[in-house]
């Protein structure tokens, strides 16, 4: 009888035991974006995407400038990254023409239904409309002329699997547009020079840096370096 109860306390101890091992908490980050390094900084929480101040930004001439410094033209492809309520998605639309294409993405799914219905009522046959994922923006291979970040990249959450995987979806002499404002990434801004590293640290070159104050944003230009690293070899970039 004591052997049977010893036995049995040896396989609960042994039931408990796996439990424990089940029971340790998971990862906070996405089972997705493990592969790469963990950015040393903070990451801006998403605020909401319904914009109230389009005429404001309009009077600023900032989507036009913008545009300018990038160099769109008609019958270019160009991706919107979190495109949010459209602000640049419907003027990208508009500059490229019916010959160009736009590709607005987020991962704000009721943003994107509020864009559909909007591209919709404007009748805007050059927009396609996806939905993406905080590592992975899901974009098509070799297919961009440019893809814009604008006020968005302080809120990726996996910056390096995020630009990594961005990688493929540029045509040749495809680049990257950021336009960002200078202050530490929790107040929803990047520090050009914390931008320079982590862009640099998965390949990308920079090709042109504009301070523009009447913007109240900088603008900045990337585009493919020689190679892109393997994700074990991505180094973390400080946040001095």
């Amino acid at each position: 009888m004591i052997g049977a109860r010893l036995g049995m306390l040896g396989l609960v101890a042994a039931a408990l035991g796996g439990c424990d091992a089940l029971s340790e908490p998971p990862s906070d980050r996405l089972e997705t974006a493990l592969e790469f390094p963990r950015p040393a900084r903070d990451v801006a929480a998403t605020v909401s995407n319904q914009f109230s101040n389009e005429d404001a930004r309009d009077e600023r001439g900032e989507a036009q400038a913008v545009m300018d410094l990038a160099d769109i033209s008609p019958g270019m492809t160009v991706a919107d990254i979190g495109a949010g309520e459209g602000y640049y998605t419907i003027r990208l639309a508009n500059r490229v023409g019916e010959d160009g294409r736009v590709l607005a993405q987020d991962i704000d799914r009721e943003a994107l239904q509020r864009l559909g219905r909007r591209v919709e009522r404007e009748r805007l046959e050059n927009i396609s409309i996806k939905l993406g994922s905080p590592d992975d923006p899901q974009l098509p291979v070799d297919s961009f002329d440019r893809i814009f970040l604008v006020h968005m990249y302080h809120e990726v959450e996996e910056p390096y699997a995020f630009l990594w995987r961005m990688w493929p979806a540029l045509a040749d002499e495809g680049q990257i547009i950021v336009v960002d404002v200078d202050r530490p990434t929790g107040r929803h801004g990047i520090p050009p020079a914390l931008l320079f590293c982590e862009l640099k640290a998965v390949g990308y070159k920079l090709v042109e840096f504009v301070e523009r104050p009447d913007l109240r944003s900088y603008f900045a230009r990337f585009q493919r370096g020689e190679e892109r690293p393997e994700p074990e070899a991505i180094s973390v970039c400080a946040n001095n």
